[in-house]
């Protein structure tokens, strides 16, 4: 599967030349066109391998997930644990699922104007068929799920997300570098939460397999938004740098409670109390360690664009993200406060 090749942090800034970020564009483009995946080729939906039965226990969630390590879990009946992991993997496709149509649109804002012979433009449109065909596998998950457990549905983003949908992929056109900051704010806490699953030995096949589709194409579309946004922070005007400068960890914050807190209604749906929500997402100290864990990356690209300092560090530290930047990206994570 193919990968963006970790890069080395500087720990400050500097402006990547035309040429090597096109250059870098280029071997993207080849990547998407040398490996890449279909919903419906690449996942064989009808083997015996990936069927859904009642009783699976490898639905139990496992300490990877936030749910999974809460002493809460563990004493359910494990009747009751395999519900829960069942509602949780279709919840959290769900939730990529609608995350991915929120890219999709506002990459294709951002594209509307774009001029020609610039190479941005072919990548973005393979990033684009590579989401759409992860929207595909992530709703086909959805819907075998539902079909198996015989609820009605499965929560998705909170009400709220999908509401604003509209104007947040207008920013596409009008601030495409907040949008691609969102991106990352998606982006980053999903591949962490798949990987860390992956890493502790995965859950059933189908889920599995849809995992390590959506790792090895997110790499590259991670890899991407980090050296569009190191390419273009140097262009634009200063009080769209410094808007964002307060921006960006205020929108990874945001967009990370979107994927990885189950709505309200998901809550309910899984039985979860108040109180071990709130334990979960994220009061305790497992739980504030996790919360930065996730953001070692961006850590590393905000000190590389030089905005993680003054007024605004004060920021990332009230929204408790702060903490040391990942010396390369993807690298394992481990909490470190300062």
């Amino acid at each position: 599967m193919t990968a963006v090749k970790p890069e080395k942090s500087t720990g400050a800034h500097v402006p990547q030349g035309p040429q090597s970020y096109y250059e870098r564009l280029r071997t993207l483009s080849e990547a998407s066109v040398d490996q890449h995946f279909q919903a419906f080729k690449d996942i064989a939906w009808d083997s015996p391998e990936f069927a859904i039965e009642p009783n699976d226990e490898r639905f139990i969630l496992t300490d990877a997930d936030e749910i999974g390590r809460h002493p809460w879990y563990k004493s359910l009946p494990k009747e009751r644990q395999i519900e829960i992991g069942v509602y949780r993997y279709a919840q959290i496709a769900k939730v990529g699922r609608q995350f991915e149509q929120v890219l999709i649109a506002g990459v294709m804002h951002h594209l509307i104007l774009e001029k020609d012979l610039n190479p941005e433009f072919r990548y973005a449109m393979h990033e684009v068929t590579e989401e759409t065909h992860h929207i595909q596998m992530f709703q086909e998950s959805v819907n075998r799920f539902v079909a198996k457990s015989g609820i009605d549905g499965v929560a998705g983003a909170p009400g709220w997300f999908t509401w604003l949908a509209p104007l947040v992929t207008s920013a596409g056109t009008w601030f495409p570098e907040a949008f691609f900051v969102g991106i990352l704010g998606g982006e980053e806490p999903i591949d962490h939460l798949q990987k860390s699953i992956m890493r502790a030995g995965g859950s059933h096949p189908l889920i599995d397999r849809v995992m390590q589709i959506h790792i090895a194409e997110e790499a590259r579309h991670i890899g991407f938004a980090h050296q569009y946004l190191e390419h273009h922070w140097p262009m634009m005007n200063p009080v769209k740098r410094q808007l964002l400068t307060y921006l960006f960890p205020v929108i990874m914050r945001t967009l990370c409670d979107v994927i990885m807190v189950p709505s309200k209604q998901a809550r309910r749906d899984m039985g979860i109390p108040d109180e071990v929500a709130k334990e979960i997402w994220w009061s305790s100290e497992e739980s504030s360690n996790l919360l930065q864990e996730l953001f070692g990356d961006v850590r590393m690209l905000a000190d590389n664009l030089g905005i993680r300092k003054g007024p605004a560090k004060l920021l990332w530290k009230a929204l408790r993200i702060n903490g040391r930047p990942s010396r390369f990206r993807s690298e394992p994570s481990a909490a470190s406060h300062y």
